[in-house]
Parts: C-alpha cells; structure tokens; sequence
C-alpha cells in the first residue's frame, strides 16, 4: 500500500509529523531541483515552521530533467517520509511541507503561474553547480541557460512585474561560494539580454541572500526502501535517509516574509562568508578527495575510505594544514572542531554515501573545493599536497572512465585516453584554440598539478 494522505493517518505513534492541515495553507515557495537533499533540508526545516504555527509555506517542487520526483511524490499527495540515522538507532519523520511537483518541459505555464502567485515570496534553488550555466568569468553560457530555469523564472518576475506585484527572494542553496552573488549575477545577465526593463525591476525588488546548506544525504537505495516498508507498513517512494546533523546559514537579506526557520536551528546572519568557505574547502574538500582516492583504491562508500589510514591522513591534511590556514574564521567558529566533527561524520557507516555520487561533475566543483584553497596557499610556503593527490586521483577516475558522471565527462575521458594528463590539464586550465578553458581564472596554479603526486 502507497504512503499518501488517506494512508498516513494509520502510521504508528512512533512517526514523528506535524500537525498542520495542508488543504489550508498557500504555497508560498517554489523549488527548482527537488531532489534528495531538498526533502531532507529545506523541506524538512520548512516543515518544523509549519508544525510550529507557521502559515502559507508549502512547498511547489519543479523537476527541469525527469520526471523521477513527480512520480515518487504526486501519488503520495507530496508526503515523504525523513529517516535520521545514527549508530545503531533511527527515528522517522512523515514530511508534509511539498505540496506538488511540477515537471518543467511539459508544465511550464504552472510553474510560471506558481512564480507568479501572489502567495509565493521565495524561489529556493538546488539544481547543483552545474545547473547555474556559468561559463569563462561567471560569464552566463546561454545555451545552457536556455535548458535550466533562467527562462522560467523571468517569465515569473514578468507577470509578477505585469500585475504590481512585489518581488521574490531568490534562495540558492548549492555549494558555490558567494552564491547569492553568483546567482542575482548571471540572473541579471538572462534579464539584461532578454528584457532590460525587467532586470532594472529584478534589481529593485528582489532580493538574493546567499546560505551555506549542510547535510549529508545519501541515494536511496533498494534495500533501504524495503526496511522502511517493513517498518512503517506503507511503500514511500520518496523517502530520503540522512544523518541527524543539519546545518542551514542564511544572509538576512530578504525581500518579503519569510518562514521563521531560525526557531529551529538555521543561523540568520549578516555575512555567510566564513561558513561557506569553511565548508567548501574542508568538507567539501575532504569529501571529493576521498572520493576519488577511495574509489582508486577500490572503495565504495566513504565510511570505507575514511576508514582507510593512508586516505584519512590525506584527508585530515587536506583539512587541517591545507584548507584551515586559508579560512577566516568568524567569532565563535572553532575549524579544529569542525574537522573533528566532520571525521566523525564520514566515519558513520549507517549512511552508506557512495563515492560514485560524491565523485559526479567533478568539473564544477574542483574549483571552489580544492583550487580556491591551492591559490590561497601559493606563495605561503605552505604545499598543496593532499590536494595534489586528489587532482592525480581525478585523473586516474578519467582514465577508468567507470564512474564518470559529469557534463564534460566524454570529452575529457577521450582527451585522457588520447593525450593523457597533460592534454586535461590543458583544456582544463587553459583552453583550446577557440574553446576556453574549463576553469578560467586559475592557469597561474596549473603548475602545481603537472607533476604527478
């Protein structure tokens, strides 16, 4: 039997929910990318305001590529369940907050007349790094804009403009630095080149925080969906499995309502800055770097990897002596601590996070993970050695070619295959003849991973 409204009200006492009615709330978000991480983040804070008194923050979801989320939640009236492991124990939450899920190339009018709504004051983004099209300089790449949500959203912000309506805040939530600066960037790039009074409007009336999003979340797998039916007695297509740490940081900088998310946990700040950095360069870091590398020494899961003593030191390394000394901590955020905890975290095998996920579009995240840390230690005195290994490791993943994943993944297995890691490294750092490089802005580091470590 499916898990859906009629079905839910025969869960036992021992899953947790809230106590709102959903039939009686607007949405007042709407989500681009609503995968996995989304149900157990955003969704799952947006769902404790809602079961605290909060009103008209239900959540529609927006699929740009499958229809994978529509089917697992729209049966289910948008209800899922958010299993917490630790150790040996486990607590479930039912999740109400998602109202719909919307598949974008086959109902775009919706999703634009959602944008549109008068109750809708937030459209959040996980659509993952390479979902934000940029290109060489933060410049925005069109062609690949024109496939993700620029489109949709202008057609939002102009019939939002069209009936005197107030902006939106526009919430990013991916692992990009300075993401609310990337995105209110390349948003007004779309704006400027296809309606200019529109951008000047956009500018005036929304608004672009950045955050700094944390919470392990694994792919489901089979046997994971299998245990939770036993237990709960429903099939829940949408369940999502996570660890109990969560950490959402937001810039205080909003252009309307929003839900009361600091009652429960989320940091309200003035400059996300420190935090985003610190994660992206240590955890963040530490978790590709022990992706590749694991996955070179024939691991499957980063709790295996971590586990591995030659890989932990990499990684505490990469942490510690890497990364630390290029972060400027904010008052009251201990780095030491934070790696402690973050090996801790890695080390919990209940969560079974495949290296293979970890290890996907590789080229979208090296930058802000490993090359922002290696040019702010170049001329320090201070080597970048672990994040060395972890290039040799990226290569290494290239030339097996079986767990590559990534938007430039042919072209770069082929260009491995052809020339080797000279050729990569070209391509990556400075282009080709007529074609820029991947990582515009860091050919003056390309030194440092030429040799292999």
């Amino acid at each position: 039997m499916r898990l859906n409204s009629e079905t839910a009200a025969g869960l036992s006492a021992e899953i947790t929910r809230g106590n709102y009615d959903r039939d009686e709330q607007a949405i007042g978000i709407v989500h681009f990318g609503i995968g996995a991480f989304h149900r157990a983040h955003q969704a799952w804070y947006t769902d404790l305001a809602l079961s605290a008194g909060e009103r008209d923050w239900l959540i529609c979801g927006v699929s740009l590529r499958s229809t994978a989320v529509a089917d697992q939640l729209d049966p289910q009236d948008g209800l899922f369940t958010l299993t917490e492991r630790s150790g040996d124990s486990a607590s479930i939450r039912l999740v109400g907050s998602v109202r719909e899920v919307l598949f974008a190339p086959r109902q775009s009018d919706r999703v634009v007349a959602r944008i549109a709504d008068p109750a809708c004051r937030i459209v959040s983004f996980t659509v993952t790094e390479k979902g934000y099209a940029r290109g060489e300089g933060d410049r925005l790449d069109p062609s690949r804009a024109s496939e993700s949500f620029y489109p949709l959203l202008a057609r939002g912000l102009a019939a939002r403009r069209a009936a005197d309506l107030p902006g939106v805040t526009l919430l990013p939530c991916d692992n990009l630095a300075d993401n609310g600066g990337v995105l209110a960037g390349l948003v007004r790039q779309w704006l400027e080149a296809e309606d200019p009074a529109l951008r000047e409007w956009f500018d005036r009336e929304c608004r672009v925080p950045s955050t700094m999003v944390d919470r392990i979340v694994p792919r489901s797998g089979p046997e994971d969906l299998e245990d939770l039916e036993a237990r709960i007695g429903l099939h829940d297509a949408g369940a999502v499995f996570t660890e109990r740490f969560s950490q959402w940081v937001i810039e205080d900088d909003f252009a309307g309502p929003r839900p009361a998310w600091e009652c429960h946990g989320v940091q309200m700040v003035d400059d996300v800055a420190p935090y985003e950095t610190a994660k992206l360069r240590m955890l963040n870091g530490a978790h590709s770097l022990l992706a590749y590398c694991g996955l070179r020494a024939g691991h499957d899961f980063i709790h295996e990897a971590v586990a591995d003593p030659e890989l932990r030191h990499l990684a505490e390394r990469l942490m510690r002596r890497e990364a630390m000394p290029t972060i400027p901590a904010t008052a009251g955020q201990d780095l030491g601590t934070y790696a402690d905890e973050l090996i801790a975290r890695f080390a919990d095998p209940t969560l079974r996070h495949r290296l293979a996920q970890i290890a996907m579009d590789g080229t979208q995240k090296i930058p802000q993970r490993w090359l922002d840390t290696a040019r702010a230690l170049s001329g320090t005195g201070i080597n970048s050695r672990a994040i060395a290994r972890g290039f040799d490791a990226w290569l290494w993943h290239l030339a097996d070619g079986r767990f590559v994943d990534d938007p430039f993944g042919q072209e770069l297995v082929s260009l491995m295959a052809a020339g080797g890691r000279e050729a990569v490294i070209a391509r990556c750092f400075e282009g080709a003849e007529g074609i820029p490089p991947l990582w515009a802005g860091y050919r003056d580091i390309a030194w440092i991973f030429r040799k292999p470590r």
